[in-house]
């Protein structure tokens, strides 16, 4: 790590990285600072960022104040053309950005490259359309002309989690942008450096100032200040329901809408008439970013009859992955974000020993100098067990087996959790009645991961509440006005 010529900028693999805060359209400094360092080598420390404080959240939610005032009088279809700048510029610099994504929280860079930061643009530009297609509902109704009109809400603090933090983050962004409100992001403070790059890029796409903010810092020092204030007309969230517990009770206190997505505990349910090879197959890919995936089907059920078939199948499965640098296009198994968060994920196999729950394989360190887990396998004693019961988000699942479909949907359901759910049959109609049957937000069926931008997501319990994606999140982002004319009594 070097600084450059420029100030608040430091050389990282040859990629100048902004350090510092955007606010208002400007680069803005902290006298204090945290570290970034690489979960690759935890020896290699990347930057310096600027650790923000009261007064830099309230200089933050003022500048938004500021653009929204310009920005909510704007069309959509301006909106859109603006939006559609920045979607070109990600674009165009997705190899950059990968690699800083890469470096700072070690996800995949092959998968970086091809599917998680390509998505961060088309983020932007299915937002850009979604607004511009919007058409508002009218009606006539007791003798009166009724609009239905979605008007811009204010500014919405946005704050996004450490994994696939560009993406995610433009996930969060677009709508809110999109719906006409300015916001303020605040990224994880364990990896924000890729989101650091999209500030470069704010002003040039034509972004008023103002209107898109980026504000540095540790969550529990800056995030109080930027959700407690009561100029901010939004809250979205996406993290731990211990910090939804409390973003929930500040936005209670001003009477502000919130949105979370907290995390899960799916269940992939394979039953006797699936293919159990792509079951085992697509199992086995669940440890893929050391698990740390919140959609991830960590609790495998499966049918008594098929369990040792299918169990050596997931093995060979899982002996072919690799763990390595995440560089490495070989590597499908990548380290830990963190140390303290290797250690939550050390703690849970431990306390599974304990009680009691068979390890049937992994459950060590890969490398005691660095930050892999081995993949990990426990059959817990119970399903009252913590590995059942809890998230790990870590290389970490369980298997169980059921009887039959009533049993699979009442295990499924088990947990507090309702984020994601899998399924694996062959036949249409028990893949209808429990994929119907499961509570959560996403059920796939024979499939994972494939996302519809239009489509609602979100959590039942406490995986979250409210619903992201499509008009679902720009209804949110908005305010909602029903105008009623008497009819005849205007020309």
């Amino acid at each position: 790590m070097k600084k450059t010529a420029e100030g608040g900028y430091v050389d990282i693999d040859g990629i100048s990285v902004c350090t510092d805060h955007f606010i208002g359209g400007e680069q803005v400094a902290s006298p204090t600072t945290f570290e970034v360092r690489s979960p690759l080598d935890w020896n290699w420390k990347l930057a310096e960022i600027s650790r923000g404080d009261a007064g830099t959240a309230v200089r933050a939610i003022e500048a938004a104040e500021q653009g929204f005032k310009i920005w909510s009088r704007m069309s959509p279809t301006e909106r859109g053309r603006i939006m559609n700048n920045l979607a070109d510029s990600i674009d165009a610099n997705i190899e950059k950005i990968a690699t800083i994504e890469c470096l700072d929280m070690a996800m995949l860079l092959d998968s970086l490259e091809k599917r998680v930061i390509p998505r961060a643009a088309r983020n932007f530009r299915a937002y850009a359309n979604l607004a511009t297609e919007h058409q508002e509902r009218m009606w006539n109704s007791n003798g009166t002309r009724n609009t239905v009109i979605r008007m811009p809400a204010g500014p919405a603090v946005i704050i996004t989690p450490w994994n696939a933090p560009f993406m995610l983050s433009t996930w969060k962004c677009a709508p809110a942008l999109a719906a006409g409100n300015s916001v303020i992001l605040k990224p994880a403070e364990w990896s924000p450096l890729s989101l650091s790059l999209l500030a470069d890029w704010i002003n040039d796409a034509g972004f008023p100032p103002g209107v898109f903010n980026i504000v540095q810092g540790i969550g529990r020092e800056i995030g109080p200040c930027l959700t407690g204030d009561p100029r901010v007309k939004r809250i979205s969230f996406t993290g731990s329901p211990e910090t939804a517990r409390h973003i929930g009770r500040a936005a209670a206190e001003n009477i502000v809408p919130f949105t979370a997505e907290l995390g899960g505990k799916g269940a992939l349910v394979v039953f006797a008439d699936a293919d159990i090879d792509a079951a085992a197959q697509k199992a086995s890919s669940q440890f893929h970013d050391s698990g740390q995936v919140c959609l991830a089907g960590t609790r495998i059920l499966v049918e008594e009859g098929i369990r040792d078939d299918f169990l050596e199948k997931f093995t060979i499965y899982t002996k072919k992955q690799i763990q390595g640098d995440s560089r490495d296009m070989t590597t499908t198994l990548s380290p830990a974000i963190h140390p303290d968060h290797l250690a939550k994920v050390e703690a849970f196999v431990s306390n599974a020993r304990k009680n009691g729950d068979k390890i049937i394989f992994g459950g060590r360190r890969w490398k005691q100098d660095g930050l892999w887990y081995e993949p990990t396998l426990i059959e817990p004693k119970s399903n009252d067990s913590e590995v059942v019961q809890r998230e790990i988000f870590g290389p970490v699942l369980t298997v169980q087996t059921f009887a039959d479909e009533a049993e699979s949907i009442h295990l499924a359901n088990s947990t507090a959790y309702g984020l994601s759910g899998i399924v694996y049959t062959r036949d249409a109609a028990k893949a209808e009645r429990v994929g119907r049957s499961i509570r959560a937000g996403t059920v796939w069926v024979n499939t994972f991961l494939i996302r519809d931008l239009t489509a609602p997501f979100g959590g039942i319990g406490i995986s979250g509440i409210g619903r992201e994606g499509g008009h679902y999140a720009l209804e949110f982002h908005s305010d909602l006005k029903t105008l009623q004319v008497l009819e005849g009594s205007v020309i």
